[in-house]
């Protein structure tokens, strides 16, 4: 064999020379920068064995190509995966395509007014702390949405809890999609859980006091993000959060919502209160129009403030969304918000998907969901509300409501006591009167059998006295043995 020659062109030096210019491969031989291989030490003896061994392989070889081509096109369910090779393409259809790639056309996910009939899909989500004893009531508002049951898709996201809520949420999604009636099940059904170290109790008192709000708000977005990357789907039009704890909402919420083709939507939140606490009360402060009251509060506040509404500590005199409501309003009546509540909204995905979230630090001085609606309104999508179209939060009694009771149950004993102290002294009363009274008419018994005695004797005494016979004289013989009859009767002097 020849020995195999390379040099490089004058003027030009190789593309893994080194920086002097040397190759950077060795020279075995020669100069000028040419290498040269020698392979003469590693030449196969040639002779008749090794002639016949080569052939024997080729045969070999050729036979395991032929048996191989007649499996490929004989048995096609051992074909192995071939992938985009050129091979493949003679082996499959014309819409063949790789089981790990999927194509989605997001221009078809946006989000339209009657997204029901387009059979666009709804994230729901929906975030738990401690929620077993609302889970019942929100699986029956689940079981009666009217919207097409397979076209959403549920996501709850588990986070800080002591109690049972994922077992029972479990449960509660295995009955649910056991249910043999098909328009009940519904789509994709995800459950995460994650904690953020959420330490603020569950009661009223602590959820909503003032001092727990801004730690609150942040830990809530973190949860609501964390729950929304997880879940978003590439088909999925829009998203929808709802809080567990509604007691009262029409079935057809979403479509009434969709039917308004805003970006961001909510309705109107308020809650029943006892007869003695007024019967009504708004609940979601927390979706309101900006004012210049404030704006100039933020410019004074520290950069990682939160302003939360409904609290003496902040004074912004904004129109809140619930203060605006009439029960006998039209309920498609429409108002633009910038602070938005997170009990109940509607939202395209294309909103999340361009890079809005619920801020989980101070964005202009808000976060949160109030956070959220802020940066939409900042991204130019549009963000209203429906102030007469009311859902109902469930009531739960707040401190000053509980001290308030116990107060009302002190007075509602004492006033008892008072009306059982009246009573017996009444009925005292009566019984000394009643005693009194039958004295006073057996006396006035005993007067008129006295008088009605006296009118018979006087009746008696007025009539005429009837004249008696008159007895005749005895005779002198009559008196003389009358005389002695009593002369014998006398006892006798003895003898």
């Amino acid at each position: 064999m020849l020995p195999l020659h390379a040099s490089t062109p004058k003027g030009k030096m190789h593309r893994t020379a080194y920086s002097n210019g040397q190759a950077a491969y060795p020279t075995l031989g020669g100069s000028g920068g040419t290498f040269s291989i020698q392979p003469h030490k590693f030449q196969p003896r040639s002779g008749p064995t090794s002639l016949r061994n080569r052939k024997l392989g080729k045969r070999l070889l050729a036979l395991f190509a032929f048996c191989a081509t007649v499996l490929f096109f004989v048995f096609p369910n051992l074909r192995p995966n071939l992938g985009p090779s050129p091979l493949s393409y003679l082996t499959s259809s014309d819409d063949s395509q790789l089981e790990t790639v999927r194509y989605y056309d997001l221009n078809n996910v946006q989000g339209t007014a009657r997204g029901w009939e387009r059979e666009e899909r709804i994230l729901l989500c929906a975030p738990l702390r401690d929620a077993a004893p609302h889970l019942p009531m929100f699986f029956s508002h689940l079981k009666n949405l009217t919207y097409p049951h397979n076209l959403i898709d549920l996501a709850f996201l588990v986070g800080d809890s002591k109690d049972n809520t994922i077992q029972l949420l479990t449960d509660k999604l295995n009955e649910l999609q056991a249910d043999p009636e098909p328009k009940q099940q519904f789509g994709e059904i995800s459950i995460m859980e994650k904690d953020f170290g959420q330490k603020v109790n569950q009661d009223v008192e602590s959820r909503h006091g003032f001092a727990a709000q801004a730690g609150r708000r942040k830990s809530m977005a973190q949860a609501r993000n964390w729950l929304l990357s997880a879940a978003l789907r590439p088909t999925h039009s829009w998203v929808y959060w709802r809080d567990v704890d509604v007691e009262t909402a029409p079935f057809t919420i979403l479509e009434d919502l969709m039917r308004h083709n805003k970006d961001v939507i909510v309705p109107n939140v308020w809650r029943p209160l006892p007869d003695w606490l007024g019967g009504e009360q708004p609940y979601d402060l927390n979706s309101w129009q900006e004012s210049e009251t404030a704006l100039a509060l933020a410019d004074t506040l520290d950069e990682d403030a939160v302003i939360v509404e409904g609290y003496a500590e902040y004074a912004t005199w904004r129109p809140h969304l619930a203060y605006l409501r009439d029960p006998y309003g039209d309920p498609d009546m429409e108002m633009e918000i910038d602070g938005v509540g997170g009990v109940s909204i509607l939202a395209k995905a294309k909103v999340f998907r361009s890079g809005v979230h619920f801020p989980a630090f101070s964005f202009e001085k808000h976060a949160e969901t109030e956070g959220f609606g802020k940066m939409a309104k900042r991204m130019k999508f549009s963000v209203v509300g429906l102030p007469h179209y009311t859902i109902w939060h469930l009531y739960e009694p707040s401190v000053d409501d509980i001290r308030h009771m116990e107060e009302m149950e002190k007075e509602r004993k004492a006033k008892e006591a008072e009306e059982n102290a009246k009573k017996e002294r009444m009925d005292k009363i009566k019984d000394q009167f009643d005693s009194k009274s039958s004295d006073w008419e057996k006396e006035k018994a005993e007067v008129q059998n006295m008088v009605q005695k006296a009118k018979d004797e006087a009746k008696q005494a007025e009539k005429p006295k009837e004249v008696e016979p008159k007895k005749e004289e005895p005779t002198k013989e009559e008196i003389h043995e009358a005389r002695g009859a009593e002369e014998k009767k006398k006892p006798q002097p003895p003898k």
